[in-house]
This record gives structure tokens, sequence and C-alpha cells, in this order.
């Protein structure tokens, strides 16, 4: 019996999209919480908004020198407990291109809070040229592209190690050790360090906090509606719920009369 070469084809092409995954993250730890759990996790969590402000803290002074946040505008910060002046001053930071004005030339300006997030590079050649060819990616929605969401967000910053002899003889040029990234290498060195930041509020920047903290913002911003959701989704539970007794209570009454 002779198959047809598209079927084939599909066959094999079915296989190597069940089996990539397996191959990916061979050799990676799982994803694991920290201590403390994720406060909006559950079906009635809530983002902690000390948490998102000290994760955006983070974010602003440590990833944005490489990542963008390219979906987020300036403006979405007061859902995280900015206030407009706030977010005023946090856009005005940062340079903007603009126009063209009215001679057709194109001009830079303070940023808006009506403004997406700054990039931190002109464009992908750009990145790759300032990061040894690797392209850091876009955290916009980082948080729902990988598995773990953000314990996946936080086992990566955290799971830098000295590696062992024989992970040292793997190792290629460049490349940097991490018990929780797929194959235990990474082109991005450890971002994170004791101290690195210093919270307003007060809260120890450990490394552990920061990125907690910073995944929860990183959370935040792939879905800023997840409260609202959540929200909706307990107001239909509720609604069906009180349905579903006025409909018991009215199949009773029908039946009895038939009775």
């Amino acid at each position: 019996m002779r198959f047809k070469p598209a079927l084939s084809l599909a066959a094999l092409a079915v296989l190597a999209a069940l089996t990539a995954p397996a191959f990916a993250s061979e050799g990676a730890l799982e994803p694991r919480e920290p201590p403390h759990g994720w406060h909006h996790a559950g079906p009635f969590g809530t983002f902690d908004r000390a948490a998102l402000q000290r994760g955006f803290q983070v974010y602003k002074e440590v990833c944005a020198a490489c990542h963008s946040l390219k979906l987020l505008s300036y403006r979405n910060l007061q859902a995280i407990g900015f206030n407009e002046a706030e977010v005023k001053a946090i856009a005005a930071q940062y340079t903007v291109t603009d126009g063209p004005d009215d001679n057709g030339d194109m001009y830079e300006r303070p940023a808006r809070p009506s403004d997406r997030f700054v990039s931190p590079f002109a464009n992908d050649n750009a990145a790759r040229a300032s990061n040894n060819g690797a392209l850091p990616p876009d955290l916009s929605l980082i948080a729902k592209a990988r598995h773990g969401g953000e314990s996946y967000l936080y086992s990566i910053l955290t799971g830098y190690a000295e590696p062992t002899e024989e992970d040292k003889a793997k190792m290629m040029p460049g490349m940097h050790f991490n018990s929780y990234f797929p194959g235990h290498q990474i082109a991005m060195p450890a971002p994170l360090a004791e101290g690195m930041v210093s919270y307003a509020d007060g809260t120890e920047a450990t490394t552990e906090q920061m990125a907690a903290d910073v995944a929860t913002f990183l959370t935040w911003a792939a879905e800023p509606k997840l409260e609202e959701r959540k929200k909706m989704g307990l107001q239909v539970l509720l609604f069906l719920l009180v349905f579903a007794g006025i409909m018991y209570v009215a199949k009773r009454r029908v039946w009895e009369k038939l009775h």
C-alpha cells in the first residue's frame, strides 16, 4: 500500500507539532509560584495595586532597557493606582517622534499619556546589535504566551544558578545557565540582584520580591481586564442560579395543577 505524498507530509507535520513542546521543554523544571502565591489567582482574586506599582518600577528601571511594551499606553497606568498627574510625569520622561509639522518635517516631543510605551530600540536590527544578536521579546503579552504564565516569569527571573561542570561543558558561548529555561541556556544574563531598586513603600527589594512584583505587573499588562471578567463571570453565575431557582419553582407550580 502506498501513501500519498501530501498525506505523508501532513502526518509528519502533525507529529512534529505534537512532539515539539516535549523537546522544547526538555530539561526545564516546572514553573513554581512565590511562597505567598498570587493575589490575583482564582475566581475571586484581584490584583494587588501595591505589587503592580512595584512591578512597574522594576520594569521601568530594569526591564525597559531591553524589552518593550508596545501594546500598553501610559494612560493605562491609571488602572494600577497612578493618578493623572503622575501618569503625565511618567510619560514626560520619554521622547517620541511626531509630525509632520507645517513644514513637512518630523520632530521630537515629550511623550503624552495617550502615547504607547516608548521602545528601547528604534527597530529589531538595533535591538539585536545591542544584545549580541539576540532579540529581546516584547513583554506586552509574555505572561499569556508562555506556559505557566506569571509563575514561568517568576521562575525564570529567580532560576539563575551556577552550572555544574557537566552543564558548563554543554554551555554555548554567551549563554547563561537557568534551571527553568528549556535546555538550561538563556541569552539574557540575570537581570535582578538584591537591592537593585529602592521601593517607595519601603518593601525590601529581594530578588524573589522583585521577580514576583514584575511578574504580577506583566500579567496585568497582558490581561488588564482580568478583574472585570471575573466580576462579570460572578454576576452571570449568580443570575443563572437565581434564574434556575425561578424556573424550578415555576415548573413545580405548573405540574401541581396538572396532577
